[in-house]
């Protein structure tokens, strides 16, 4: 019995043909643009650990923020934020939180909400009015 160690066909290659040219080329297109990305800056302030929350209904309290974030959820609820609070989030309805100063954002969701802060510049999303609830969230003198 004989064998046959090598075919005398040609062998048909499967796949599609890779082109090395093209991918070293982009490859190294992809880290020249990675190393040209400038890093992206930190902010000047942080947020800390041990975030303040009220959760209830009908609470009426005063805090301190801590330069941390400030969470009130729930119903009716009523708060004063002293000293500077990193971000504020508000979630229900009818509850009210007046603060000293807010670095970062204010974000609100429910209804009938009130945040109002004396000092500060932050971004405010009210994520209850883009469904059509009304809250008041704005600037007061201090």
């Amino acid at each position: 019995m004989s064998r046959r160690l090598a075919s005398s066909r040609p062998v048909k290659a499967k796949g599609a043909a890779v082109n090395w040219t093209t991918v070293a080329g982009s490859l190294a297109s992809c880290v020249i643009a990675i190393a040209a990305t400038p890093a992206a800056r930190s902010p000047a302030a942080h947020a800390k650990n041990g975030d303040t929350h009220a959760v209830g209904q009908g609470i009426e309290q005063t805090l301190d923020c801590n330069d941390s974030t400030l969470i009130v959820n729930g119903t009716g609820n009523s708060g004063n934020a002293l000293g500077n609070c990193w971000a504020v989030t508000v979630m229900g309805s009818s509850n009210t939180v007046v603060a000293d100063s807010i670095t970062h954002d204010i974000t609100v969701y429910g209804w009938d909400e009130t945040v109002l802060y004396r000092n500060g510049a932050p971004f405010i999303w009210d994520r209850g009015r883009e469904m059509g609830m009304t809250n008041r969230l704005q600037q007061v003198p201090g």
